[in-house]
């Protein structure tokens, strides 16, 4: 299994999993991005999930790679990142994400190997918290002001116009239901954000 899930992960093969939602922002065929194949399969083989479910953030092409415990493709999906670039999480963010005063160059989505679980924040929503300190997470696309906005950029076929959350990996309604739920947001996992500018 994983060296057939390998083999695929690097020739770009299409996941197997579909989204037929409306707020689906990729068509039922989707590509994994090359940076988040190439790391998923490496860690299918070595193990670093300790047997946990993980996932892979590509910041670059704006990407969202799950995988289930024994290595294999849950799904992916295009998400929001963090509106200012930077690898680091900026002392005291957490602190000023709750009491909504970020600074200009707070919103950093921060890479690195992160200890996932699920959780809720102070909303009452159910989120997998990525790094609680720095009020960091996984959730889906809420409604409000800005959905419209939101989910016309998820639909963008650019990443580039994908940066405009505060620092979270903000995903698709119908994607965080169906795979990040069940597999992140059950149990603790591992998250992997791929940096954009450091090693």
């Amino acid at each position: 299994m994983r060296h057939l899930l390998l083999l695929c992960l690097t020739l770009g093969l299409t996941s197997p999993f579909a989204l037929e939602s409306a707020q689906a922002t990729r068509p039922a065929t989707q590509r994994l991005s090359a940076a988040a194949a190439e790391f998923g399969a490496r860690l299918s083989a070595d193990g670093d999930a300790l047997g946990r479910p993980f996932a892979v953030v590509d910041k670059n092409a704006a990407q969202l790679v799950v995988f289930r415990a024994d290595g294999s493709l849950a799904g992916s999906s295009d998400v929001l990142v963090g509106r200012d670039k930077g690898d680091d999480t900026v002392p005291g963010v957490g602190e000023r994400t709750q009491s909504r005063t970020l600074r200009p160059g707070d919103a950093t989505t921060p890479a690195g190997r992160f200890e996932s679980w699920p959780g809720r924040n102070l909303s009452g929503e159910a989120v997998v918290w990525v790094d609680y300190a720095a009020a960091f997470a996984i959730h889906r696309l809420r409604p409000g002001a800005g959905q419209v906005e939101r989910l016309r950029r998820l639909a963008s076929p650019s990443p580039l116009d994908n940066r405009s959350s505060a620092g979270c990996v903000v995903v698709p309604v119908a994607f965080y239901d169906s795979v990040v739920q069940p597999l992140l947001g059950t149990q603790r996992g591992v998250v992997y954000v791929l940096p954009e500018s450091s090693p």
